[in-house]
């Protein structure tokens, strides 16, 4: 009896095997021949139904649509037959659906969240201790106040002695004329601020290099020998020139009353290499100057001032008809805006920034000998809330002068440095 339908026997069945069969098994069944997977097919018995074998050269087998002759089910052909098709064994190949691995584990997410911040973590940690250290061998703690005698009581609050030299020590004779600073020997003050840091607003006040003052008695810095205090009065930055940072904090503290807690200098080439390593400084000048003395030539309005154009801007006084009470006002313009130019993300997260503006300040400060970085940090710190306008910034009070010389409003001079003492809000205008 046959077993196909009528109109599937003989050569019909070649070309209409996809119209559908009278077999007990479905037409997929003897589809799937075609795409077997593995090696060889699983033998029969195995999930997959005998398949009727078709001769005369018009079944599947040999049949004229070339199935058998280099079709799908030829043996020389591996690719189809060996369940290979798209190379090794895959899903549902000879190792099974995973290869023989078993199913893959869920990534444990919590795990390595932990350790990642554990790793950052450490890794910020070992950076921040590396740069503490790296920023501490690098501060020149020169200055040795202890050497300064007869010193009034200190006050609430810290006080710092800024001073900005005009020393041009390791400076080619090319950066001397670069920067405009002659070459005079020695060294000088072109700038002298006093910084209080205290609970109740940080007070910036700049000290005129003109200001008149008396020489008090002192120890000399080298020589070791004690100058007695015979009434002679000069300039402020005369101090200075005459036995250096220790004098200089004797006759400020002589003429004030006021304690200095801590010393802090910086010369021409340090101020200018920490303004080229922050990348400029942006500031807006109000009315532009030209002053062939300090090289300053500048336009009214914002601008970025490089380091060189900075230094100008700071010691330029001939071209202002208040001379140096206008130059310390620019100065305390500057320092402010430096300090936040320096506080900003775009340096302080940049380390290509960062480390070159540490080093270049760094070696250019000269500091007392109990200064630490914690003292300089909050120094800084200090100074960038006067620029953002959480302190006060102001000029000592002048009475009038006397042969050129500044001299002090003695009684506003009283009532600051009493307000300095007891950390009060300072009520006192300079001019």
């Amino acid at each position: 009896m046959n077993d196909w339908p009528e109109g599937w026997s003989g050569g019909n069945r070649g070309n209409e095997y996809g119209r559908g069969s009278a077999n007990a098994q479905p037409e997929s069944a003897r589809v799937m021949r075609q795409v077997r997977r593995g090696p060889q097919a699983p033998p029969y018995g195995a999930g997959v139904p005998p398949q009727p074998t078709y001769t005369g050269g018009q079944g599947y087998d040999e049949g004229q649509n070339g199935y058998g002759q280099g079709g799908y089910d030829n043996n020389g052909y591996d690719g189809y037959n060996t369940g290979q098709v798209y190379g090794g064994g895959g899903p549902g190949g000879p190792e099974g659906p995973d290869g023989g691995r078993g199913p893959r584990r869920a990534p444990n997410w919590r795990r390595r969240i932990k350790w990642t911040a554990i790793t950052v973590v450490t890794v910020l940690v070992a950076t921040t201790i590396g740069t503490y250290f790296w920023a501490d061998s690098k501060l020149n703690r020169d200055v040795d106040l202890s050497k300064v005698i007869d010193r009034p009581a200190g006050g609430d609050g810290t006080n710092y002695l800024i001073v900005g030299s005009d020393s041009r020590e390791g400076l080619t004779a090319a950066e001397k004329k670069k920067l405009h600073t002659g070459s005079a020997a020695g060294k000088r003050t072109d700038s002298m601020m006093i910084l209080h840091v205290g609970d109740n607003g940080d007070t910036l006040i700049s000290l005129p290099r003109d200001s008149n003052v008396t020489i008090p008695s002192y120890v000399g810095s080298t020589s070791g020998k004690t100058y007695p205090n015979t009434g002679r009065q000069t300039k402020l930055n005369a101090a200075y020139a005459e036995d250096g940072p220790t004098l200089l904090v004797r006759t400020v503290e002589y003429n004030m009353g006021l304690h200095i807690d801590h010393y802090v200098e910086i010369g021409f080439n340090g101020f200018a290499d920490i303004v080229d390593a922050v990348g400029g400084v942006t500031l807006t000048i109000d009315k532009g100057f030209k002053d062939s003395y300090s090289g300053a030539n500048f336009k009214a309005g914002k601008q970025t001032l490089n380091g060189e154009e900075a230094l100008a801007f700071v010691r330029t006084r001939h071209a202002f008809a208040a001379s140096d009470l206008q130059r310390t006002k620019n100065q305390q313009k500057f320092l402010s805006a430096l300090a936040h130019q320096v506080a900003t993300p775009g340096t302080l997260l940049n380390p290509f920034k960062l480390y070159p503006t540490l080093g270049a300040g760094l070696d250019s400060l000269s500091v007392d000998k109990d200064m630490s970085l914690w003292d300089l940090a909050s120094m800084f710190w200090a100074m960038k809330g006067v620029s953002g306008g959480d302190g006060t910034s102001m000029n000592m009070p002048i009475s009038g002068s006397t042969g050129g010389n500044l001299l002090w409003d003695k009684a506003k001079v009283k009532t600051l440095v009493n307000e300095l003492n007891n950390d009060q809000k300072v009520t006192v205008s300079g001019n």
